[in-house]
């Protein structure tokens, strides 16, 4: 039986437990997901360096899941733009079952090896993409059709499981377990191991973002203001990056089109918006780099 399935027998009376007990035992376990990606953290940052000069020569980030894992996938290539203004074209997402998936259980979809295989191939997939193969279980059908496709194409392949020797994280270029054991109740991966795919993701992604200069310091500076929130974001991080007065910095923003990247470098240098991008584009999107004389 796969850890992840087995019954967890420190909480065999879990239908009895005073409700506070019974909170307290689910947010406990969650520490859990945090060990078992820690634990990961080499894998992890292996996947970083090798996905990094594949994405900077124009390849994309590709994820593959179902059901939990699948939409832990779908919302790290959604979240992308707004945060790091990566091309969403850039970012896919494959889901088994295809939308409708997305909010209701697709019968079998899942177990469909070679529908995993065509999906990815109908996304076009090149030798410089990086293909994320995400799966509980790491037996998924249709994630282990992807990664055969993936792989024919000479994809960079990185599976994620949550079991030991799962063959998706055996027959991915890198595989990334993250053990998380037995759940609360038993079999429901949504709970920690949905919990350490997240962690997980979160941190590959941003990561591979911080390697791209998406980040100054840690500072969030290429974010795409598409709402109301985010451009008073934009303007706050602008004004932490250069110490100008808000309305200096709303100010540069906009002649900027609001790329904070560039209003930062506009400022410091006390230069036009287009000398800014002009900076930016020779120091390979580094503002560090930008601003050094």
């Amino acid at each position: 039986m796969l850890n992840t399935e087995t019954p967890n027998l420190a909480h065999a009376a879990l239908d009895q437990y005073a409700t506070d007990q019974l909170v307290n035992a689910f947010v406990d376990d969650q520490f859990n997901a945090v060990q078992a990606v820690r634990a990961a953290g080499s894998q992890l940052a292996k996947a970083v360096d090798a996905a990094v000069p594949r994405i900077m020569d124009g390849g994309r980030l590709i994820y593959v899941g179902a059901g939990t894992s699948g939409r832990l996938g779908l919302l790290d290539s959604v979240e992308l733009y707004p945060t790091f203004s990566w091309p969403r074209e850039r970012a896919v997402a494959l889901l088994a079952g295809g939308a409708p998936a997305v909010y209701q259980a697709v019968e079998g979809a899942e177990d469909d090896f070679e529908q995993g295989a065509m999906d990815l191939r109908a996304a076009g997939i090149k030798a410089l993409d990086v293909v994320l193969l995400l799966a509980a279980s790491g037996s998924t059908p249709y994630a282990l059709g992807a990664l055969a496709a993936a792989r024919s194409a000479g994809a960079l392949t990185i599976g994620i499981v949550n079991n030991p020797q799962a063959p998706l994280a055996q027959q991915a270029e890198i595989g990334i377990t993250l053990d998380t054991g037995p759940e609360v109740i038993s079999g429901s991966t949504r709970l920690k191991a949905g919990t350490a795919q997240k962690i997980a993701l979160n941190t590959f992604s941003s990561s591979v973002m911080v390697r791209l200069n998406k980040v100054h310091g840690n500072l969030m500076v290429d974010l795409k203001p598409t709402n109301a929130k985010l451009v008073r974001r934009a303007i706050a991080l602008t004004v932490l990056a250069t110490g100008a007065s808000e309305q200096a910095a709303r100010a540069s923003l906009q002649e900027c089109e609001f790329q904070v990247k560039v209003a930062i470098v506009a400022l410091q240098k006390n230069v036009t918006a287009g000398a800014a991008r002009q900076l930016l584009e020779q120091a390979g999107g580094s503002v560090r780099l930008a601003l050094q004389d």
